[in-house]
């Protein structure tokens, strides 16, 4: 089972920054507001010791490690909803 989670804010706080520094990604995370327009994803997963010793235990022929998806979207503005920034279009992701 997968886990998204969305990195939301207002526009040049470090949610790229934050993205980067999750997903060890170097998506531009820049000193200027909307630097990110399209959403940047990064998958990550997660360790779990006691996964190699459950494999060995049921003899399981793959070991998939849960994962964590982090999307870091657009900053949010005041009247988005009315169309400033962005708009509503980071709602779409």
């Amino acid at each position: 089972m997968a886990l998204t989670i969305g990195i939301v804010g207002l526009p040049n706080v470090g949610k790229s920054t934050l993205f980067n520094a999750l997903t060890k990604n170097q998506v531009l995370a820049a000193n200027y507001p909307f630097a990110t327009i399209e959403p940047n994803v990064g998958v990550v997963s997660l360790p779990d010791p006691r996964l190699a010793r459950l494999a060995e235990i049921f003899s399981s022929e793959r070991v998939l490690p849960a994962t964590v998806s982090f999307v870091d979207i657009a900053g949010i503005v005041r009247g988005a909803s009315e169309g400033e920034g962005l708009g509503n279009q980071f709602l779409a992701n």
